[in-house]
């Protein structure tokens, strides 16, 4: 078994680094852009003004750091040629993810927006898969130049990680559907002109079959903002909206009648497995910080570095980011050789272990940095805040755990959902 990172993704890490050094450093700096990556300013992506929104002006910096990336031909990189990407794989997905998340937080990819020059474009992976033909006709050309996308309505106020009690109905009249019901943190839904709402369309709360996803207008009658929700980490693109009566067409039906969870599930599968690479290299990179400032901070008239009680705890977070780097390089390339829902087990397994190192990592770097390190004058009390919310979504820690022992006791099937074949 060959466990080096394949030579083409090494030489492609080389033109992503030069990229970023050439094109993305001179932004970040350029009329003061700096500012939305200076820790002591970190409030100037937040618009107080709008509810806590991100600034208008830190949106435009990302989009335009995504347009360089594309014309550059970085962008799509996950995409099929023909689509103007590179056919990259699950694990060219992961080994990049990581790569960017250890050199530190910058323009080139900051996770708190989802932001990064090689595009996770899950919506668009998904209308490429999912879509009817008539749709792809019609979504595909302007989500490729980025002027169209849809949120994900999925969680309910009420229910949480239970996606399949919903409350959300959507019942027939005519040629479409009425849908009422609410969701809530749809992430990206202060721009998104669509949002791809999961509805119960027949069955009982708790079947797995009988709901169904509609890419609803954000401007449809009976759709609503109800309010932006702040969190820990500012500024806030989360909201909780509501549908009273709310009409769509047949043609918004996206991935067949009934079955949203099998495009879902699609969905959570290839984030989670990057969301998993994003964390460890985040945590690669406060430990290697960490190790860095304990050779040079000399109390005592020493290193810290010669002390134990700072080496251990280094050392056993370095042991595990070995040992999780392993698995979750099988675990991408595993999706690229036998399908993406061949190893679930294993994409949890990855997620949930990858997301407690990075919060576990991020902790020990501010205690080695001492009052610096829990300052803003340093990354790590932001990426302990960003990276505590990936143990909660698209799963949290509990549920990752709850599906892995379901494969492990036969409570689950390693298989792709009815109607849905893997290369």
């Amino acid at each position: 078994m060959d466990f080096d990172i394949p030579k083409d993704i090494q030489d492609y890490l080389i033109v992503l680094d030069e990229f970023i050094e050439n094109e993305i450093k001179p932004l970040e700096n350029k009329n003061d852009n700096i500012r939305f990556f200076d820790y002591r300013r970190e409030d100037a992506r937040t618009d107080w003004d709008r509810g806590g929104l991100p600034n208008e002006e830190w949106e435009a910096l990302l989009a335009e750091a995504r347009k360089l990336a594309d014309a550059a031909g970085h962008y799509r990189y996950p995409l099929a040629k023909e689509y103007g990407g590179q056919d990259g794989t699950n694990l060219g997905m992961a080994i990049i993810r990581e790569h960017f998340a250890a050199r530190g937080l910058g323009l080139h990819n900051d996770l708190q927006t989802e932001h990064s020059i090689v595009g996770n474009n899950v919506g668009l992976l998904l209308m490429l898969t999912y879509g009817t033909d008539e749709q792809k006709e019609e979504w595909v050309p302007l989500m490729l130049e980025g002027k169209r996308g849809f949120a994900f309505g999925i969680t309910e106020p009420d229910h949480g990680s239970d996606a399949t009690h919903m409350e959300t109905t959507a019942t027939r009249d005519g040629d479409g559907w009425r849908i009422n019901g609410a969701k809530t943190w749809n992430t990206g839904i202060h721009k998104a002109q669509y949002d791809m709402i999961l509805a119960r369309t027949s069955g009982n709360a708790g079947d797995g079959e009988g709901i169904t996803a509609f890419l609803t207008p954000t401007n449809a009658d009976g759709f609503k903002l109800e309010e932006m929700l702040w969190t820990f980490n500012m500024p806030t693109d989360h909201g909780r909206i509501s549908l009273n009566d709310v009409y769509v067409d047949n043609n918004t039906i996206f991935g067949g009648e009934g079955r949203a969870l099998q495009v879902v599930q699609h969905f959570f599968n290839e984030n989670r497995i990057r969301q998993a690479a994003s964390s460890l290299g985040a945590a690669q990179y406060c430990i290697d910080e960490s190790v860095k400032y304990a050779m040079e901070r000399k109390p005592f008239g020493k290193p810290l570095s010669v002390n134990q009680a700072i080496q251990f705890p280094l050392a056993e977070l370095q042991t595990r980011c070995e040992m999780l780097r392993a698995l979750i390089h099988k675990t991408a390339w595993q999706m690229d050789t036998y399908g993406n829902f061949k190893v679930s087990d294993k994409v949890s397994m990855c997620n949930y272990q990858a997301n407690r190192l990075c919060c576990e990592a991020a902790d020990q770097a501010m205690q080695v940095h001492g009052g610096l390190g829990y300052s803003r004058h340093k990354p790590f009390e932001h990426i302990y805040r960003h990276h505590r919310r990936y143990r909660i979504t698209e799963g949290a820690d509990e549920i990752q755990i709850r599906r892995i022992a379901g494969y492990m006791f036969g409570f689950m099937k390693q298989q792709a959902p009815k109607g849905v074949r893997e290369e």
